[in-house]
Order: structure tokens, then sequence, then C-alpha cells
């Protein structure tokens, strides 16, 4: 798919791997809008590319059908990359042996799964009236993570959460197949995003070790290539990517 001209949306867009992704995108040629928190500096974020930002949780149906329409009327929409999601530390039984949180188990999956659900429905259906170039209305990028294949104690709905999105990731492809609209995921190891900014030096450089090769945590930017190649390249279908070092990560 040429990116030249696109509109595309980008959820979680005003930070991290998400920012980096709507970079990318802008460089390739794409009109980009930014849908992530209100709380979130994506203004300021779209106004750095001449992108657009819309304020929307990715579980509402209406704030993110709004981003969805607002990318659509720039059009032709032919590119999302959902990068939106969250975090908690979730255990089956906890360290006192009470039984796990549900409330934080339901909102992690909640964001991350229904989340993603919420972006393939809502994309899917608008990029479906887009016009078929070369073959191909458009394409769609979920973001898992290596956890979705090595979960760690303490990252239950996480985990679960991520493995959802890969089990999606065919299905979707396959659903979608008729409407001309691809669709894969990206799951990354361990990278540089606003979350590790918040550890200490020692921390940091012990987590970049632990990757194989390259020894050192991921660049956001390389995410975005990938996820830009991945739109890019029509034979690329149902497929997830592991984009971590070759870490396989240990129990804790």
């Amino acid at each position: 798919m040429d990116l030249q001209g696109v509109s595309a949306l980008v959820t979680g867009g005003a930070s991290g791997l998400g920012l980096a992704t709507a970079q990318a995108l802008t460089a390739a040629g794409a009109r980009v809008v930014i849908a992530d928190l209100p709380s979130s500096n994506g203004k300021e974020a779209a106004a750095d590319l001449d992108g657009e930002f819309v304020a929307a949780d990715v579980t509402d149906a209406e704030a993110l059908g709004r981003a969805v329409a607002v990318a659509e009327a720039a059009g032709p929409f032919r590119a999302l990359v959902h990068c939106a999601g969250i975090g908690s530390l979730t255990r089956v039984v906890e360290k006192n042996g009470d039984p796990g949180d549900m409330d934080a188990f339901e909102r992690v999956v909640r964001v991350n799964l229904f989340g993603s659900f919420n972006a393939l429905r809502l994309g899917g259906a608008a990029m479906a009236r887009t016009e078929p170039v070369d073959g191909e209305r458009g394409a769609m990028i979920m973001t898992a993570s290596v956890a979705a294949f090595e979960g760690q104690i303490g990252q239950m709905a996480y985990s679960a959460s991520k493995g959802g999105v890969v089990s999606m990731t065919l299905c979707a492809a396959r659903d979608l197949a008729s409407k001309l609209i691809r669709v894969n995921t990206i799951a990354p190891g361990l990278f540089d995003t606003p979350l590790f900014a918040t550890l200490s030096d020692e921390v940091r450089e012990a987590l970049g070790n632990s990757v194989p090769n390259p020894r050192r945590l991921g660049d956001p930017a390389e995410y975005a290539q990938m996820a830009v190649a991945m739109l890019q390249n029509p034979m690329l279908n149902g497929e997830t990517i592991r984009l971590d070092g070759a870490i396989r990560m240990a129990p804790r």
C-alpha cells in the first residue's frame, strides 16, 4: 500500500510507540489522526505533525467512532495502527493469600482486548467504504506483547489480554479478507517507552542487557519502522511478528 496521501489513525498516538508511529506515517506521506486520552498531550503531538487529535478512550464506542469519522473525512482512510493499552500487576492469588483482584483483571482486559476489537470493528467498517486501490482497501495493525507468549509472574491480566489480541489476528484477517482489508499484529519486547522512563538507570540497563541482540531496550522508532513496512507490504496478512531482539521472558 502506498501511504502517500492516505488517512491514518493511530490510537495511543500521543506518546511512546504510538507517537513514533504517527511520526513515521507522516514522514511516509500519510495524514495522521491521533486518538488518545483527554489527559494526554495528543493535541500538541498532532499539531507538530500537521495532523488532527481526537480525545478518545478506546473502550468508548462513541468517542472512538468520532476518531474514525475524522480519519475517514480526511481520507482516503486506509491505515489504522492500534497502540493504546495499559498494564497492571495482577496475580491469581496475592502474596497475602487473597484471591487476585478481579476488578484489576477486568480493567486491563477491557482496555487491551475489548479496545482492540473496538478499533478493529469501527476501523474496519469505515475502511470497507474506501474504494480499493491495487486490490486492497487498507490495513490495520494491532499491538500485542511478548507477554502473550511468556507471561511473567504478576502479568495475568496483561498476558491474557495480549494473548487475546494474538488470537484475534488471523481470525480478523480472514473475516476482513472479503473487504480487501489486511490485519497484522506486532508483539514488542522491551521498548524504551514512558513506562520505563520512571525506572532508575540501573534497572533500565539491566533490562536492556537481558535482550540477547541488540543488548538494549528497543527504540519506539523501530516499532514504527515495522508498522510502516507491514502496512506497505500487500502480502503480509494475518501475521503476528515478534519485535524483541530474541528475548524469551523469564518467570519473573
